[in-house]
C-alpha cells in the first residue's frame, strides 16, 4: 500500500532543502518517488507500507531525523487524500483571535475571560459551562462592540482564503463551525469564502444590549460533530472524504470523525490526538496535505478584517 509523507514549512520562510528530503526519506519504511509541490516549501515523499503500519511512528521518526526543524510532517495513505468537504473552527484557526476575549476587552475583562477560554480550549473545564460563564460577563455590552471588534481586532490566518478558494474551485464543500457566535461567523465566512457557517447565538435585548445569555442550544463539541455528519449525509459523502481543522478540545470529536483531522496550532491535548498537527506552516498546509501543488491554487489575501475592510 502506498503512503505519503508531506513535509511543509512556513511559506514566508522556505527552509525545505534536498538534504531535508534525503533525511526524511531515510526514515521512511520503503521510500518511493519524491515530488516537490512547492520548491523550498512543500514536498511529497511516497513510501510503501502495509495497511497496518503505524503512521504516527513514521512521522515521529521523520521528526527526529530532521532534528527539530520548523517543518510539519503529514503522513497518510496516498489514496483518497483529496477531500470533498472541509469543516473548520473559526477562533484561533481561521482567524488569529478568540472573539469572546476581544469582546471582553471592550469592557476591561479580557484577561479574566481569556483565562477561562484557554482552560476550556485545553480541555481542563467543560466547554458549555465555560461559555455560559464568559457570556454572562458580557451583560450590558452594546451590540456595536461586535462591529468594532470585527473592524479593528480580527485578522484572517495566513492561507485561509487560499485554502477555501482552492477547495471550492476543485469542487469541495466548506463550512465554518464555531463554538463562538453567529454575529462573527457570518462576517468571517463571507470574508474567507465559506459556503455555510454554524455557531452559537447571543441573546440581545430590544435596546441592543447583551443580556448575558445565549439562545439555546449550545453549539459545542457534539454539535460540531453532528454538523460534520449531517453535511456528509447531505452531500452523499463518507466521513473519510472530509477534512476537519481546529485547535481546541471542543474540536476533537469532529477531528476524530473526519478522514483527516488537523490540529492547527492545537492545544497539547488536541495536537496529540489529531491525525495531523500543523505547528509551523500556514493554512495552505491543508492543501499540500491533499496533494495540491502551488500552481493549483492562488495567492493569499493576507491580513484582513471581515468584508475586506
Amino acid at each position: 500500500m502506498t503512503h505519503v509523507a508531506t513535509l511543509v514549512c512556513d511559506p514566508r520562510r522556505p527552509i525545505l532543502t534536498d538534504e531535508c528530503v534525503r533525511l526524511a526519506r531515510g526514515a521512511a519504511p520503503s521510500p518511493l518517488e519524491t515530488r516537490w509541490l512547492d520548491p523550498g516549501v512543500a514536498v511529497d515523499i511516497c513510501f510503501a507500507a502495509d495497511a497496518s503500519a503505524d503512521l504516527k511512528t513514521v512521522e515521529q521518526a521523520m521528526r527526529r531525523t530532521l532534528a527539530g526543524a520548523a517543518i510539519d510532517i503529514i503522513v497518510q495513505p496516498k489514496q483518497g487524500r483529496r477531500k470533498k468537504l472541509l469543516t473548520a473552527d473559526m477562533d484561533s484557526t481561521m482567524i488569529g483571535q478568540e472573539c469572546i476575549d476581544e469582546l471582553a476587552a471592550e469592557i476591561g475583562k479580557r484577561d479574566h475571560v481569556a483565562a477561562i477560554t484557554e482552560r476550556a480550549m485545553r480541555g481542563e473545564i467543560a466547554f458549555e459551562a465555560a461559555l455560559r460563564e464568559r457570556v454572562a460577563l458580557l451583560k450590558g455590552l452594546h451590540r456595536d462592540a461586535i462591529d468594532r471588534v470585527i473592524e479593528t481586532r480580527l485578522t484572517l490566518t495566513p492561507g485561509a482564503r487560499t485554502l477555501i478558494g482552492a477547495m471550492r474551485r476543485h469542487g469541495a464543500h466548506t463550512a465554518l463551525v464555531s463554538g463562538g457566535f453567529t454575529a462573527f461567523t457570518g462576517a468571517i465566512a463571507e470574508a474567507i469564502g465559506f459556503e455555510a457557517h454554524f455557531a452559537n447565538r447571543l441573546e440581545i435585548d430590544s435596546n441592543d444590549f447583551f443580556t448575558g445569555r445565549l439562545i439555546e442550544p449550545i453549539f459545542g463539541a457534539d454539535a460540531k460533530l453532528a454538523t460534520l455528519r449531517r453535511l456528509c449525509a447531505a452531500y452523499g459523502l463518507d466521513a473519510s472524504e472530509a477534512i476537519a481543522v481546529g485547535d481546541g478540545a471542543n474540536d476533537l470529536p469532529m477531528l476524530r470523525e473526519a478522514g483527516l483531522g488537523v490540529a492547527f496550532r492545537g492545544k497539547p491535548l488536541v495536537a496529540a490526538a489529531a491525525d495531523v498537527r500543523i505547528d509551523h506552516a500556514d493554512l495552505t498546509a491543508l492543501l499540500y496535505a491533499q496533494g495540491f501543488s502551488r500552481e493549483e491554487f492562488a495567492g493569499d489575501g493576507g491580513r484582513a478584517a471581515a468584508g475586506g475592510r
